[in-house]
């Protein structure tokens, strides 16, 4: 039997927080038996942080049913939900065996690309049909348009250092960095490069990186290992030479990044950090 979601407040939690773009996970008890077997199909949905739908203001919401390993398996899908995939956890208490299966509903992670230029137009597009939830920052008003960025979730005109201060950035956050000039790219990385983002990447040649760096460890006493987690140049080596081409070797380098470096593809910024390895030896 189909259950309408709205006639049970479990997937009432569940449809509005994915409906509002929160990360979610939903744990069913999928198998048990003995003294648990009549808690098979028992429901329970689980939030990173607290998540107030009017049905209480806590980390999850719901029972299984368990018991005492109620609590157990609900922090375990925690840190399923944390970890961003779906498990299937096992227990066995005084020989009776229990299953339960997370579901992980991840939020859609965030491209925020900061500088509305000629790269970041065919990026924003490409990072839509990606599925991110695509943000653009300009500090030019006659360029953070919606004509511009028709397709962006959200795209600002405001000044790039105090605005990328007060971003929300966490792990699920990819920074791009392509503004008009290395000093607004400088004040960015400053603001972000010491954060939780998953990516960094600011644009720039080799010599010009190099530079930028240089220069952040010479009059910011920057720990130069710091630089390692910044992908400068940026992108995946593909011979990329107009902007189109150029947002396709970004947002390569950034899915690359997002599935855990799975792909084998070399980023450009691999040779900047070899070199740097080098010299540290």
């Amino acid at each position: 039997m189909t259950v309408h979601p709205m006639s049970d407040p479990i997937l009432t939690a569940l449809t509005q927080s994915i409906t509002r773009k929160r990360p979610v996970a939903l744990a069913t008890v999928v198998a048990a038996t003995g003294l648990w077997a009549a808690q098979v199909g028992r429901k329970a949905v689980v939030w990173l942080d607290q998540e107030p739908l009017g049905l209480g203001n806590a980390h999850e919401y719901g029972s299984l049913g368990l018991g005492d390993l109620d609590a157990r398996a609900l922090a375990d899908a925690h840190d399923a939900l944390a970890h961003k995939h779906h498990r299937l956890l096992r227990y066995e208490i005084e020989g009776e065996q229990v299953e339960v299966f997370v579901e992980v509903q991840r939020r859609p992670p965030t491209l925020i690309i900061v500088g509305a230029g000629h790269i970041a137009v065919p990026l924003a597009q490409l990072g839509g049909l990606c599925a991110f939830s695509v943000t653009v920052l300009d500090d030019r008003a006659q360029f953070a348009t919606r004509e511009r960025f028709p397709t962006a979730d959200q795209v600002i005109a405001a000044p790039f250092r105090k605005t990328m201060r007060e971003m929300p950035i966490d792990n699920d956050t990819y920074v791009v960095l392509v503004t008009r000039g290395h000093q607004h790219d400088i004040d960015c990385l400053l603001e972000v490069i010491d954060g939780p983002a998953a990516y960094i990447g600011m644009i720039g040649s080799k010599r010009r990186v190099r530079a930028v760096f240089e220069l952040l460890e010479r009059e910011q006493g920057m720990n130069p290992a710091k630089f390692d987690r910044v992908y400068s140049p940026i992108g995946l080596d593909i011979g990329a030479e107009t902007p189109a081409e150029i947002a396709v070797c970004i947002m390569a380098e950034i899915i690359k990044v997002f599935r855990g470096n799975a792909g084998t593809a070399r980023s450009i910024s691999d040779e900047r950090r070899e070199k740097a390895r080098r010299r540290s030896a």
